[in-house]
C-alpha cells in the first residue's frame, strides 16, 4: 500500500517515503539517544554566525572531564541522518573532545517549526550579542509570523524587552558593528536609539567609545541633544575628551606594556588612565617596564 504523501515541509526534508516517522525506532522518536556525530549535519538556521574558538576549547575540556550534560536536539531528515535543531556549541566542542557519539532529544519538524525552535533555543541559552538576539527576535516576526504580542510570550521575555532589542537595528552599522564587538553597552545603546539626528548619534557614539563614558553620561548627552541647540550640544560633546588625537598613543602604550590601556573621562577636563592585568606575574612585567 503506498503511503499518503505528506505536505510541503516534512515531505521535502525526508529523503524517501521510507525515512519518515517509520524509519526511527519507537523507543528514539522523542527520547534521549546516542546518535553518530558524522550523522549529523549543521542546522541552516542557525541564528549565531560566530564562535569563540577559546570558549569551545574549554568547553571541550569539561566534556572529555563531565561528558556532555545537556543533550542536543536533533531532527531526523533521512536514513541515519540528522539535523540539528539546537547545540552546534555542544557538538563543535564534542568533535574536539574526540568524542564519536553525542546523546540527542531526536524529533520531528518542519522548516518553520526547525527555525523557530533554533532561534529560541538560543536566544534562551546561549551568549549572544545584543544584536544578534534582536536579529532573531526580528526573523521570529518575519520568518515565523509572530505577532509582536505573541513573541514576548515565545521567548519568556517582557514584551518591552523585546522592543528595546529590536530597536537597536535602528542604529547605524557603525554603532551596531560596536555592540557586536562588546565596545559598546546595551545600555549605551539604547540610550543612543532616542537620537534622531544620525550625525549627533554618532557624535555622542564616539565620546562615549573614546571616552569610556557610562551609560549616565550618555543618558545625559542625549537629554542635552534634544533640549539644547547645535551649539550647545557640540560644547556639550567636547566637554567629554574627545580621544581622537590620542588614540595612537593609547596604542603604542597598550603595545609597549602588552595589555589593554583605555581613557576614561569624566564630564569636566579631567580622567582616568586605566591598565589592566590578569595576573601577578603580569602586573609584575608592566610595573617593570613603567618604572
Amino acid at each position: 500500500m503506498s503511503k499518503k504523501v505528506l505536505g510541503r515541509g516534512l515531505s521535502a526534508l525526508l529523503e524517501n517515503s521510507d525515512t519518515d516517522i517509520t524509519g526511527l525506532e519507537p523507543k528514539a522518536l522523542h527520547s534521549i539517544a546516542e546518535i553518530k556525530i558524522s550523522q549529523i549535519i549543521a542546522n541552516p538556521f542557525q541564528p549565531r554566525t560566530e564562535f569563540d574558538d577559546e570558549a569551545l576549547e574549554e568547553l571541550s575540556e569539561s566534556i572529555k572531564v563531565h561528558g556532555i550534560i545537556q543533550p542536543i536536539t536533533v531532527r531526523k531528515v533521512g536514513f541515519e541522518k540528522y539535523e540539528l535543531i539546537s547545540g552546534e556549541r555542544r557538538t563543535r566542542a564534542s568533535i574536539l573532545a574526540g568524542l564519536s557519539h553525542i546523546p540527542a532529544y531526536i524529533r520531528l519538524a518542519d522548516d518553520q517549526q526547525m527555525l523557530e525552535m533554533a532561534l529560541i533555543e538560543n536566544i534562551q541559552r546561549e551568549n549572544l550579542n545584543a544584536i544578534e538576539v534582536a536579529l532573531s527576535y526580528q526573523r521570529l516576526l518575519e520568518e515565523c509570523g509572530l505577532k509582536q504580542e505573541e513573541l514576548g510570550d515565545r521567548v519568556g521575555k517582557k514584551r518591552s524587552t523585546v522592543n528595546n532589542y529590536l530597536r537597536l537595528l535602528r542604529l547605524p552599522d557603525e554603532i551596531q558593528l560596536a555592540i557586536k564587538e562588546g565596545r559598546l553597552m546595551m545600555g549605551h545603546a539604547r540610550a543612543l536609539v532616542n537620537v534622531e539626528n544620525t550625525e549627533r548619534q554618532l557624535a555622542i557614539f564616539k565620546a562615549a567609545v573614546n571616552g569610556s563614558l557610562s551609560v549616565r553620561q550618555v543618558e545625559d548627552m542625549v537629554r542635552s541633544e534634544k533640549d539644547e541647540p547645535t551649539a550647545a550640544f557640540s560644547k556639550g560633546v567636547a566637554k567629554y575628551f574627545d580621544f581622537t588625537n590620542y588614540i595612537s598613543t593609547k596604542e603604542k602604550i597598550a603595545k609597549k606594556l602588552n595589555t589593554e590601556v583605555k581613557f576614561k573621562s569624566r564630564s569636566n577636563d579631567n580622567g582616568t588612565i586605566i591598565i589592566s592585568f590578569s595576573s601577578k606575574e603580569q602586573l609584575q612585567a608592566i610595573l617593570d617596564k613603567m618604572v
